[in-house]
């Protein structure tokens, strides 16, 4: 089953990112505007830098524990040092069956209490909420090399039709 089209027009920004480093200081800008209830799914190939993006999100929405890949546990919850949303990083890779197997993980969180990000995620949770931020990372694919990362964040929904994604290429 689709997931109801959202009731506003995308909103989107597009920039490049040529280190791991900017990958993750992105996801530290990002993290600035994100909030509680919010969806971020992340798209690219395997090694494109949706672990190491994710990394900055938890550095700069200060939670609790090492943001490494969760393609083993499916799922890890770092909470919060300071009082703000907790970080739910989740894999979808493995998962085949959308929400019934995001239910089944049993999270000891609230997904509106939490910032919930998911790498895979695509035709699997977007019926979570019309509300999401879809982020692919596209890299050249075969040159392991090539630090060069070309960046696409699309917010979707009434949550992000006032947010300034081009804030995020300052």
């Amino acid at each position: 089953m689709e997931a109801p089209a959202a009731p506003h027009n995308p909103v989107e920004t597009e920039l490049t990112v040529t280190s791991p480093e900017q990958m993750r200081e992105l996801g530290l800008k990002l993290a600035k505007l994100l909030r509680a209830g919010d969806l971020v799914m992340l798209s690219g190939e395997l090694g494109a830098g949706k672990t190491t993006l994710t990394r900055g999100l938890g550095e700069g929405l200060g939670v609790r524990g090492a943001v490494t890949s969760p393609t083993f546990v499916i799922a890890r919850v770092h909470p919060s040092l300071g009082g703000g949303p907790p970080l739910v990083h989740v894999d979808a890779y493995r998962l085949g069956g959308g929400l019934d197997e995001m239910e089944d993980l049993d999270l000891d969180v609230s997904l509106s209490d939490s910032v919930i990000v998911v790498e895979w995620g695509e035709g699997k949770v977007e019926e979570l909420t019309d509300d999401r931020l879809q982020v692919w990372i596209h890299r050249a694919v075969g040159d392991t090399t090539d630090e060069v990362r070309h960046v696409t964040l699309t917010g979707l929904g009434e949550r992000w039709a006032a947010v300034d994604l081009g804030a995020l290429t300052a």
